[in-house]
């Protein structure tokens, strides 16, 4: 998407010695809310013909994508939380997940009643480095016995290992800006 392409070169920054991407002025962060309705387009565009039920992200910086995705979709839209809260009463469905952002682990959960067997589900994120979030995405769709239609991810860091790992077990992943290399000396190249 070339949109997207644009605003990184334009507003992103890389810090980390080219290991972080920081986009946080318009998707992650601060939130352009034009940017992200285009976004939903080209989701809608990509997977629309996929009788797509429910959309399924991550907490936290999924959650705004995902929903306007889901105003094209007209579907639903289910976040996984990253913590148990009160309000969590039923069963759920869980899976440990490996952040690269936060360098920690975390149990991920989504409460049984909204994810059925028969519900057909897109995953959403905002990012695609080591393909940990996705991982654990994709065991709550398993564990649920429901059809796995594909994920949109909005950044793919291709030089990391995640999407070619998600690839290669047969999930369609599109991603709307594939980056190639980034370095804070050359700034960003995509595939």
């Amino acid at each position: 998407m070339k949109l997207l392409e644009e605003r990184i070169r334009k507003d992103g920054k890389i810090r980390g010695g080219g290991t972080v991407l920081k986009v946080g002025s318009f998707l992650n962060h601060q939130i352009d809310v034009d940017l992200y309705n285009e976004i939903g387009k080209e989701f809608f565009r990509l997977f629309g013909q996929d009788g797509v039920t429910k959309i399924l992200t991550i907490e936290a910086s999924g959650i705004g994508i995902a929903c306007i995705a889901g105003q094209y979709f007209h579907v639903p839209v289910i976040f996984a939380k990253k913590s148990k809260t009160k309000n969590i009463d039923g069963e759920v469905y869980t899976a440990s997940v490996q952040s690269f952002t936060h360098a920690n682990i975390y149990t991920i959960m989504v409460e049984k009643e909204f994810i059925q067997p028969q519900d057909r589900v897109l995953l959403i994120d905002d990012f695609l480095a080591n393909g940990a979030a996705l991982d654990g995405l994709i065991q709550v769709v398993d564990q649920a016995g429901a059809t796995l239609v594909g994920a949109g991810v909005c950044v793919e860091k291709a030089f990391q290992p995640g999407g070619e790992r998600i690839r290669s077990r047969g999930v369609r992943v599109e991603a709307l800006a594939r980056v190639a290399s980034m370095s804070e000396e050359e700034g960003v190249t995509f595939c």
